[in-house]
Formats: structure tokens, sequence, C-alpha cells
């Protein structure tokens, strides 16, 4: 019995001592640390410069460029630290190349298992569509989201250079070259309809397929019909199932840190941007510093791709911008970059990056010449547009990758000059003539072409054509494609006519749809390298400084006349889109050949 009784007594005195210690426990116990996660911010806004940025301005820091961008995506995908991104999409002034890239960085940045969260304000196609691609789309509930369709203007000045007394004198090869059709015709012709109804067809399925893909429970078809009933206002949208949430941007931040289930966010705001430096404008050395070019620094011993930057209008000579500020590619800028990527040895290949509808026939000529002579790998990699005298240059690559929605082909020349006469007649000025030689006017804006000089300038323009044709052939089989049988195959493609990216991988004219870096991890292959060999990227060509800019006469010019034009169309933007239409025209009088897509086309 003792036994038993001490066996009972030592159970309770243990439960009285645990109970004691987990009372003691609770009441020195301290609180839980809050938890904190951080959200790489990046703002999408604006458009994006394709070339390598410039150095510091006077104003501040150089221009932010789109490679930049993805960088600052796939930056944040390898940041562990980091466990959200949270796009700030504003403004955007993309067209549908880059759109697709931004979409694909996204998805690639999702295949990480974190969430991208997009916040809007106001929404336009281009910003929804790179939106949709994130897992949570806000907007505060004011907003519109201007899903509307597809719409593409097409301005015909002739009935205006009739009024003024302007004669727009033309010679095209090309069934559908309509680059000089806004200014010999006061209407669209067949020819034309119908290659630019054949794209918006296969831009809007894009539209819809890329909706369908991003956002549950909606096919390509349901999305049409959605499409046909906006704009929408941001509940509206919310029913449809377009967008997520609505909240304001503090609400919205509440949204990411209940998905991440954590009791704080920290917000790194301008992830990995790159701040610029501030000046000290009373040191003189700071002012110099400024004004000279970007210090280069010595290259590694790592293996390289050279990336080679042509945005903007094709033009003889040097780099610079036009007189209403838009960028130009000067051969001779280009043919020297072609050469320092092709002399420095630890370059492995170059990647073209083509943002262009063409220009000058004979400059983009020289630059194809550049590109084929190369012995290292070329790949070309388009964007928005890569059209006329851009999708010439690209010939001189080995393989070319387009996005979806890139403009491109429009295989086709044609020659042009403003006829002044009648308008100096309606002013009082009259002109006479002394000249010798039979063709001796075909450079003057005073009168149209004569017979001979017209046919003079068929057989030109002709051979031009042809050139190009051949060239382009040679291009498609040195690539290795099969799609396009013959030369006369390619002839029918030709014509001046334009497609998609997508139409034109069907055709054969491009190779591969894909990003840029997509094109870099092939020019990686072509040179013997594995995909997942780790490489640097050299930009090329290299900015020049404000130093250069101020002595260059002609680049100055340019910039004062091009201010005050800017200035002169502020109030009236619309007004500024439309004289740059006719820019290229205004570059030169000895560039009587072009290869360029005189159309601008804006998503909005």
């Amino acid at each position: 019995m003792p036994t038993q009784r001490y066996l009972l007594v030592v159970p309770s005195l243990v439960l009285s001592i645990l109970a004691t210690t987990v009372a003691d426990d609770k009441e020195n116990a301290k609180p839980a640390t809050p938890t904190t996660a951080a959200v790489a911010h990046i703002k999408l806004s604006g458009a994006f410069d394709e070339a390598a940025a410039a150095g510091e301005s006077l104003f501040g820091g150089g221009s932010e460029t789109f490679r930049m961008k993805l960088d600052r995506i796939t930056k944040a995908k390898k940041d562990k630290t980091i466990g959200a991104l949270y796009l700030q999409i504003e403004g955007l002034d993309v067209g549908w190349g880059k759109m697709h890239e931004l979409r694909a960085a996204i998805l690639d940045f999702k295949k990480s298992g974190r969430k991208v969260h997009a916040y809007l304000e106001d929404a336009g196609m281009m910003e929804y569509l790179v939106a949709a691609a994130c897992d949570e789309v806000v907007m505060p509930e004011c907003s519109t989201v201007m899903l509307t369709g597809l719409r593409y203007e097409i301005t015909f000045y002739k009935d205006l250079l009739d009024m003024l007394g302007l004669k727009a004198d033309a010679v095209k090869m090309g069934d559908f070259k309509g680059a000089v059709e806004p200014f010999t015709r006061s209407s669209i012709s067949a020819e034309n309809r119908r290659q630019w109804e054949e794209m918006a067809e296969d831009n809007w399925n894009q539209l819809a397929e890329c909706v369908a893909a991003s956002r549950k429970g909606l096919t390509a078809e349901k999305v049409k019909q959605i499409i046909d009933d906006g704009p929408f206002t941001a509940k509206q949208a919310q029913k449809l199932g377009l967008i997520d949430r609505l909240a304001y941007p503090e609400g919205f931040q509440a949204g990411i840190q209940q998905a991440l289930q954590v009791d704080k966010v920290s917000v790194k705001k301008d992830y990995a941007k790159k701040k610029s430096e501030e000046i000290d404008f009373s040191s003189p050395f700071a002012l110099l510093k400024l004004l000279s070019a970007p210090k280069e620094s010595r290259l590694s011993d790592k293996p390289k791709v050279a990336v080679l930057y042509a945005s903007g209008t094709i033009m003889p000579g040097k780099s610079g911008f036009s007189l209403l500020g838009g960028e130009t590619v000067g051969s001779m800028t280009m043919v020297e970059a072609i050469r320092k990527a092709e002399e420095e040895p630890t370059v492995k290949a170059i990647v073209l990056r083509v943002d262009s509808p063409g220009g000058s026939a004979l400059a983009s000529d020289l630059i194809w010449n550049e590109l084929v002579q190369c012995k290292k790998p070329v790949v070309a990699s388009m964007s928005d547009v890569a059209a006329s005298g851009g999708y010439y240059i690209s010939m001189g690559a080995r393989k070319i990758f387009a996005e979806p929605g890139t403009l491109t082909g429009s295989i086709g020349v044609f020659g042009m000059k403003i006829v002044l006469g009648g308008l100096y007649e309606k002013g009082g000025v009259k002109t006479e003539v002394i000249s010798r030689g039979k063709n001796s006017g075909i450079n003057s804006m005073t009168t149209p072409f004569s017979e001979g000089e017209r046919k003079a300038m068929e057989a030109s323009i002709e051979e031009v054509y042809n050139t190009f044709l051949d060239k382009a052939w040679q291009g498609r089989q040195r690539a290795g494609n099969t799609l396009i049988k013959s030369r006369e195959a390619l002839q029918a493609l030709a014509g001046g006519r334009i497609w998609t990216g997508r139409q034109a991988k069907q055709n054969g004219l491009v190779d591969e749809l894909g990003t840029l870096d997509e094109a870099i991890a092939c020019a990686k292959e072509m040179a013997g390298m594995s995909k997942d060999d780790e490489v640097e990227l050299w930009q090329l060509p290299k900015p020049g400084s404000m130093l250069d800019s101020l002595m260059d006469r002609e680049a100055s010019l340019k910039a004062v006349v091009g201010s005050k034009l800017a200035g002169g169309t502020g109030l009236v933007p619309e007004l500024a889109r439309r004289l740059r239409d006719v820019e290229f025209l205004l570059q030169s009088p000895r560039n009587h050949v072009w290869a360029v897509l005189p159309y601008r086309v804006e998503v909005r």
C-alpha cells in the first residue's frame, strides 16, 4: 500500500510543475517579430529607345533603354530577396514587337514561382496587353480600360499638295509599295488596302489571343465580343474578368501584402534603376566631364556577343537625330560598329537589333554589305518595325528573329520628289532654266520629271529593286529557309508588301518568332557555345558626347530647328506626327532611291 500511494503522488507533482512552467513561459514570452517581404517596383511608361543609352546630359541622366527595362525584370527574377514584382504601367508608347517582348519577360519572371502585380491608373490597348500577362491587374474604380479594337488611319496629302500648287512626282517598283500613295493619290489603292486588311486581321487575332491566354475563362472569340462593347470603366472590366481588383495605391500594396501572407511589404521603388550623378555646375571640371563622351571601360577577356542597334530612319553618314527629333541610323556609324565587333577577339557573335522603317537604299546596302562580309555569326532581331530598308539590312544575317506583331517585309523601292514650281508661281516667283544635258533636271524641285528623266528613274529604280530581290533570295538561302522555293516565289511575297512577324514566319521571310534574348542564345550556339554559357553583351554603336554634337554644325542646326518645330507643334501633337511622315523627303535631295515605309503605326 505505501508503494502504491507513492506512485500516485509523483504524477500529480509532475503535472503541477509542468503547469507552472507553461504559465511562466507565457508571461515571459516575447512578441513574434513582424514578417516583411521585399517587392521590386518597376515603372513602364513612355517610349523605349532601342539604342545604347547616352551619357549624362545637362538635364540629368541618359534615357533608359528598352534593354535596360528588360534587364531589371530579369535581375528581380534572379534576386532571391524579392518576394514579388510590382509593375506600374502608364502611358506606354510601344508597338506590337515590344509589347510581345515585355509579356515574355513577365512570363519568364513568373517561372520563378513568384507573382507579378500590375497597377494602372488608365489602360490603353498596349498598357492592358502588357498588364494582362501579370498575375493580378489592379485599377482605381474611376479609371478606364480603353479596349476598343484596332484602327489604322492612312492620311493622303495629294489634294492638299494640289491646293498649294505642289506635286509629288514618283516612280515605284511593286504593286504593294504604298509608300508613295499618300502623296500621289487621294485614296488608298486596292492592293494597299488588301495588305492593310490582312495585317489588321492578324493583329486583331493576336490581340484576342493575348487576352485569352492571360485571363481565365476567356476564349479568343469571347474577347472579340467583349471588345466590341468597349471601352469599359474599371468596374465593368472587373465584372468581365479583364481586371482583378479595384484599389488605390495604398490598397494595391495591401493586396500584395495579403498575397504574400506577411505583416509588411517593403517596396523597392525603381528597383535596379541606374541613378544619375548630381552635377556640380560650380566646377569647370564637372562641366568638362559632362561635355566629354562617357569613358569606355576596358573590355574584359570574357566571351561577348555584340548587340548592334539600328533604330530609326536609315541614312548615309553618321547616326544622329532628324529635324523633328527622330533617330537616324547612319551607314558610316553602323559600318564602323560592325568592323569594331568583327575586330574585337572576345566577340564571338553579333546580333543586329532592328527597329527601323528603312530609308536610303544606298545606306541600307552599305550596312548589308558589311554584315555579309563579317566572318562572325550574325543574327537579326526585329523589334516593332523592320520593314523595307530595315528588312534589307536584316538580310545580312544568317538567321532572322521577329516578334509576332513586328511590321516587316515591304521589299520594294521608289523614287520621289516634291515639285515646288506651282507654289512658286502662286507666290509670283518665276524660274528661268539654262541647262545642258537631257536629264539635268532630274533632281530639280522646280519641275516634274521629263519623259527622259522618268525613263532614267524607272531604269534606276528597277535595277535597285532587282538587287533587293537578289539579296533577299541569297539571304533566305544562306539561312537555310526552305519555305521559299525560288526567287520567283520570293517575288510574289515582295512588291512592297508588308507583313506581321507571324505572317512573315509562315511565308519564310523570317526564320523564328522570338525575343532579343532568344536571338542572342541562337548567336551563341552558332558561335559554338552552349545556350547556358555566360557571355557579356557589348552594345554598339556607342553614343557620342555632348561636345561632339555641339561641334557638329549640322547636328546643332537640326537640334535648333527641331526644337523650334516641336515647340511650334506642341499644342497640336498630331501635326508633328503628320510632319514626320514626310520628313524623310527633306533629308537629302541626293537620295533619290528610297527603301522606306513612311507609315508611322501607333498603337493606343
